[in-house]
């Protein structure tokens, strides 16, 4: 067997459990991309609207959790259940802590609104 086969290997998990924890966690950010969403909608059928810049910044978190799941789930898929959950937790996480930041700006920055 040569060395590059030996390396390669299947997934330690069965693909039930790895669809099950990955579905759990995908709701959690679903929840996120959804309440990011809501926000944006709101923000925009406002009375004052939003600018170009307003637009980017209010669709990173949209688009930041979608990012993150995928990298946070290829890292994990390959390794035992307990640390797949870890790291899509901790994605999870940095998406929490990007998403407040975000929700923290726009209440702070007019440079969003007046489009």
């Amino acid at each position: 067997m040569s060395a590059v086969a030996s390396s390669r290997r299947g997934p330690v998990l069965p693909v039930w459990l790895i669809a099950t924890i990955a579905g759990v966690f995908l709701l959690l950010y679903a929840y996120v991309v959804w309440t990011a969403l809501a926000f944006l909608v709101q923000q925009a059928s406002g009375v004052e609207g939003l600018t170009g810049y307003g637009w980017f910044v209010l669709l990173l978190p949209i688009v930041f959790p979608l990012v993150v799941f995928g990298g946070a789930f290829a890292i994990g898929w390959k390794r035992s259940a307990g640390q797949f959950a870890l790291v899509l937790l901790t994605g999870l996480g940095l998406v929490a802590a990007f998403w407040l930041n975000i929700f923290a700006y726009a209440a702070a920055s007019s440079a969003l609104y007046g489009g």
